[in-house]
């Protein structure tokens, strides 16, 4: 290989290749909607062909952005986040953004951390899930003056502007469809609510529907799990070894639900005929699985590409403000809940 070929290439070379002028190359990576989509694609070309980097430590010395945007999550063990994640990432590289993506476990030190880290690798933007987060992380947030979301939950007054749905109303709907159909002995199966404002809030809005029922749950029927199939499952199974049972159990998300189902089989009970279970999110497989999970949906797809979108936008300065956005809910009804008929 010759010198000139084993030559790392510059913004000078792609510029040359592409028959386009280095301001072009430039606006076609920090503001390519401001780019004609032909001249992004023959600049595109050239950077394949020679194998072009941009050096951004240089660039962001500089005050140009970086072209990320942090993503973080409580979790990526589950396919609780999975579809929101997909949809921002999609949504955000429209905009020639790529995403950095971090959990915490549920952890909002944690969470601190990683944000961080982030604003040292000069994100250009950040989301974050729910809308607990630390005094720390609200500060970080407002001292480095970096366009910042909250997704997936929705409040009208969060801090942060908030795209998603609302949880309270989630739990509602769980607990009303199942006092629809006639129950009145229901269980409770929950992850830890004290840094999960989404588990919180859908727990609030189902006691709000059955503290109106004529019997008050007995404890033995609150059960609390980790998002852990598995977890679930032997908490339910302990539930379940003590009578009497309860003949519904409404489930914080659809991961629980899963294995309350598994906790139900096991215990050598038929879903719905001896017990109905309910989940919330709809996630993948829900629909898929036997018998069908009946499960209030939460649009995932919807939340992480307005979120994305909303939060490129305002990186690029085409918009000003990010605006509070509540998407649409719904009880999708399958096969997991039987209606109880009265005798």
């Amino acid at each position: 290989m010759s010198d000139k070929q084993s030559k790392n290439a510059d913004i000078v070379d792609v510029a040359k290749a592409a028959k386009v002028s280095i301001s072009t190359v430039s606006r076609a990576y920090n503001h390519p909607e401001l780019v004609n989509p032909a001249t992004r694609k023959k600049i595109d070309a050239a950077v394949r062909r020679l194998g072009y980097i941009r050096n951004r430590a240089a660039q962001t010395i500089h005050g140009i952005r970086s072209g990320t945007i942090g993503l973080v999550v409580p979790t990526i063990d589950h396919a609780i986040f999975a579809e929101v994640i997909q949809a921002f990432s999609d949504a955000v590289e429209d905009h020639g953004f790529t995403i950095l993506v971090a959990s915490h476990g549920y952890d909002l030190e944690r969470e601190y951390g990683v944000l961080r880290k982030f604003l040292e690798h000069r994100v250009d933007g950040v989301a974050l899930i729910g809308l607990d987060h630390s005094a720390e992380s609200y500060t970080l947030i407002e001292r480095q003056n970096i366009p910042a979301i909250s997704i997936w939950n929705y409040s009208a007054t969060s801090a942060l502007p908030s795209i998603g749905a609302d949880n309270r109303h989630a739990g509602e709907l769980a607990a009303r469809h199942l006092v629809d159909l006639g129950h009145r002995d229901i269980g409770m199966v929950f992850p830890p609510t004290a840094d999960n404002d989404r588990a919180r809030d859908r727990q609030k809005g189902a006691m709000s529907v059955l503290k109106t029922l004529s019997r008050p749950i007995p404890d033995d029927w609150i059960v609390e799990a980790p998002y852990s199939i598995a977890e679930a499952k032997e908490a339910v199974m302990r539930m379940l070894d003590h009578g009497p049972l309860p003949t519904a159990l409404l489930c914080g998300n659809d991961v629980l639900a899963v294995g309350a189902i598994y906790a139900a089989m096991r215990s050598g009970l038929a879903v719905p005929d001896d017990i109905s279970i309910i989940g919330i999110g709809d996630f993948k497989g829900s629909r898929e699985m036997e018998p069908g999970l009946t499960t209030v949906r939460l649009p995932a797809r919807d939340i992480g590409k307005l979120a994305g979108r909303e939060l490129a936008r305002l990186v690029t300065k085409e918009s000003t403000q990010i605006q509070h956005n509540s998407c649409d809910i719904s009880v999708v009804e399958r096969k997991t809940c039987r209606r109880i008929v009265s005798v």
